[in-house]
């Protein structure tokens, strides 16, 4: 067994309870939910939310760029990323059978006070194999 974790510098670490070294070899982190700008600089935005789909033990992640990517953390891989959401990922939740994924969008004050900040909403995405099984 293992776990994933994110944090507010666009990345995600895939680690394993076994203490054995050849499975804490496995574990690994990877820089995610970045963008340049026009200028070239990279923009490193937070990873706030994380679920994982109960059938094929993928998972999601949402960022404070307002995109949710699929990854396929053994074969280290994204499957898929989704089209922008008009604010930050503030939760992700897949339903028990993994067909539908549950996303909140939310302004989460990362700039601190803005003019015109996106109503908070919830999305419902039916996600199909293509999206979600690995490869």
């Amino acid at each position: 067994g293992g776990f994933v974790l994110s944090s507010i510098e666009g990345r995600v670490a895939v680690e394993y309870l076994d203490p054995n070294p050849e499975v804490q070899k496995k574990k690994y982190a990877f820089k995610c939910h970045r963008a340049k700008d026009s200028n070239g600089i990279e923009l490193i935005y937070p990873v706030n939310a994380i679920a994982f789909h109960n059938l094929y033990n993928t998972f999601a992640t949402g960022g404070s760029d307002g995109h949710v990517n699929i990854w396929d953390g053994f074969n280290k891989k994204r499957l898929c990323q989704f089209h922008k959401y008009p604010s930050s990922i503030a939760s992700l939740a897949f339903s028990h059978d993994g067909s539908l994924l549950a996303i909140g969008s939310s302004y989460l004050y990362e700039q601190g006070e803005i003019d015109n900040i996106p109503p908070d909403a919830i999305f419902v995405r039916r996600v199909t194999d293509q999206e979600t099984k690995p490869k």
